[in-house]
């Protein structure tokens, strides 16, 4: 293997596994919207729109061994994350038609970054595993389960090895969401009602991840695996919040409000979703991936932290210029 197409390559998880496969010795061929910026190590760019997947064709993908497709259309706000149809082109449509056109031009292996949204929102007693019976509760997990299922589709009838990663919330600089609120929380030292919350959540560093991309791109155990993925073992909303904020160089200002008062403001704000996120428990069991690709996170997860928080306190200097 040799040549590999990237889709999602500028987005926040793309340039960490770009690096990764530069790194790695492989020829990478990156898609783009307007607007991206382009590696000068890269072979070459292709001009794609999730919008409107037939603006890439089987000619552009000529000579590639193989493809990456991280590109997805994720954030959608407010009722439109409710509704299938904004998820269904993008993400299920794109990924059958890139999958199709990858095994039309003769790549041989089709890796796609799915989400643990796929087996569903929280854990209650054991972690999630690949054998669990998908259980997506919103458009963006329905679209991803869909895609999943095209893509195999297309891999049992073409012979296109595809490889399916699940990753629960990912860190790393540039992140976004509820990671980077929570950063800038401690980061500002303000007092934080979730001392007592004693859920347990998996995480995923983009260095880890990035990783674990490569592996799956070149080791002839993952074909046809669905991975699931995370740094180690879960911790509570109350342990991240103290380990981001001594990375942060602060002291943890957190106190004990009783989560179900917490949930009654949540509902009565408007905010439950918020709130079940930083109090539910969401554990990945990724033992399955470890133990068939001889695989271990290289970055341990406090390293992680600390490099994100590092990120994140540097770019608030700048902001302040």
């Amino acid at each position: 293997m040799r040549t590999v197409l990237v889709t999602g390559a500028s987005g926040f998880l793309g340039k960490f596994v770009c690096d990764d496969l530069r790194g790695r010795g492989l020829d990478l061929i990156t898609t783009h919207r307007d607007g991206a910026v382009a590696n000068a190590s890269d072979r070459a760019r292709i001009y794609w729109d999730l919008e409107d997947p037939a603006t890439l064709r089987v000619q552009d993908l000529s000579g590639i061994d193989a493809v990456v497709h991280l590109a997805a259309r994720v954030h959608v706000m407010g009722h439109e994350a409710l509704d299938d149809g904004n998820f269904h082109g993008p993400n299920v449509h794109a990924t059958k038609h890139i999958a199709e056109i990858a095994a039309a031009a003769g790549a041989s292996r089709f890796v796609y970054m799915s989400s643990i949204k796929v087996n569903g929102e929280a854990t209650t007693g054991s972690a999630y595993t690949p054998e669990d019976r998908p259980a997506p509760e919103d458009a963006y997990g329905r679209s991803k389960l869909l895609a999943e299922r095209a893509l195999h589709e297309t891999a049992a009838r073409t012979g296109l090895q595809a490889v399916v990663i699940r990753p629960p919330l990912v860190f790393g600089p540039g992140v976004g969401g509820n990671f980077v609120r929570m950063l800038r929380w401690v980061a500002r030292g303000w007092p934080l009602p979730l001392g007592g919350v004693t859920n347990l959540r998996s995480y995923v560093s983009a260095w880890n991840l990035a990783d674990l991309v490569g592996t799956a791109l070149l080791h002839p155990g993952a074909s046809g695996r669905t991975l699931l993925v995370a740094d180690g073992p879960a911790v509570s909303t109350a342990d991240l919040l103290r380990r981001l904020a001594l990375a942060c160089g602060r002291k943890p200002l957190l106190f004990d409000v009783p989560e179900q008062l917490m949930r009654v403001a949540a509902q009565l704000t408007g905010r439950t979703q918020d709130i079940a996120r930083l109090c539910g428990s969401l554990v990945v069991d990724d033992g399955a991936t470890r133990a068939a690709l001889g695989w271990n996170p290289p970055v341990p997860f406090d390293d992680g932290i600390l490099r994100t928080a590092h990120w994140y306190m540097e770019s608030a200097k700048h902001a302040k210029r």
